[in-house]
C-alpha cells in the first residue's frame, strides 16, 4: 500500500490529479482511520493504464469505461474488446493528423523555396 504522495511521485503527477481521477471514479484507494488514501497494487495499476492511455490520445470518458469494463467482467473479454475499438479509432485519428502534417510540410517547404527566391531576387537587385 502506498500514499498519495507515492503514488503521485511513482507516476510523476500531482496529487491533485490523482484525486481528480477518484472523482471521476477511476480510482477507488482504501482511506485509513484518518481518511488518508492508500493505494493498492490494484489502483497502481489503474493509473497505470491511466497514464498509458493518456499518452496514446485517449480521453478520460474512453479509459474510464476501458478500466471499469474489467471490473464488470474479470475475463477481460469485454475490455480487450473496447480497447480494440477504441484503439482503431485513435489509429484513425492519427493516421488523418500524419497526413494532415505531410500536408501542411509539403505546403510549408514549398513557401519558403519562393520566399527564398524572392529574397535572393530582391538582394540581387540591390547590387
Amino acid at each position: 500500500m502506498k500514499t498519495i504522495r507515492e503514488v503521485a511521485k511513482e507516476f510523476g503527477m500531482t496529487t491533485r490529479t490523482i484525486r481528480y481521477y477518484e472523482e471521476l471514479g477511476m480510482l477507488q484507494p482504501e482511506r485509513t482511520e484518518n481518511r488518508q488514501r492508500l493505494y493498492s497494487s490494484a489502483e497502481s495499476a489503474k493509473l497505470k493504464l491511466i497514464n498509458r492511455g493518456k499518452q496514446y490520445g485517449f480521453t478520460l470518458d474512453e479509459i474510464k469505461e476501458m478500466i471499469l469494463l474489467f471490473d464488470i467482467d474479470r475475463s477481460g473479454e469485454k475490455q480487450l474488446e473496447r480497447t480494440i475499438e477504441y484503439g482503431h479509432k485513435q489509429l484513425d485519428t492519427i493516421s488523418r493528423k500524419i497526413h494532415e502534417l505531410e500536408t501542411m510540410k509539403r505546403e510549408m517547404g514549398s513557401l519558403l523555396e519562393k520566399f527564398t527566391e524572392k529574397l535572393e531576387n530582391i538582394k540581387g537587385m540591390k547590387k
